[in-house]
């Protein structure tokens, strides 16, 4: 048996905002908001009950945003990578992120030959990748 990736837990000031720009960005909703938290899940994910392991193992990892006083400090330890599909302009989409809050950020990729990830930052400094188009 194996446990399911449920969340992920992200650290910021303005919650609110944080999870309107991360639901925005992945076509995810809010389902629950107070004050201490807010978390959004992809639209394909139920919030009812589900009876079946399978179908609950299935269901993908939610976002969760939490205030903490402190500002971010160094490189995140863990990031996301988003990647848009074949059909889609890879430079359009990191262009769109960039109007909407996001910003360029130098983590020593540049130092590597090859590359094919896009680094970025959200409106409050988290960073997280936009990867080459694919498929699968």
């Amino acid at each position: 048996m194996s446990l399911r990736w449920y969340s992920v837990v992200v650290d910021c000031h303005d919650i609110a905002a944080q999870a309107r720009w991360w639901a925005e960005t992945l076509d995810y909703r809010i389902v629950y908001e107070d004050d201490d938290e807010v978390a959004i899940i992809a639209r394909g994910v139920s919030e009812d009950p589900i009876s079946d392991p399978d179908a609950f193992a299935a269901g993908g990892p939610g976002l969760v945003f939490v205030p903490v006083p402190e500002g971010k400090a160094v490189k995140n330890r863990l990031h996301i990578d988003l990647a848009p599909h074949t059909s889609q302009d890879r430079d359009a989409e990191i262009a769109a992120l960039i109007a909407r809050g996001a910003t360029s950020v130098e983590v020593g990729q540049s130092d590597q030959q090859g590359v094919s990830w896009t680094v970025l930052a959200d409106p409050e400094g988290n960073e997280f990748c936009v990867l080459s188009t694919r498929d699968r």
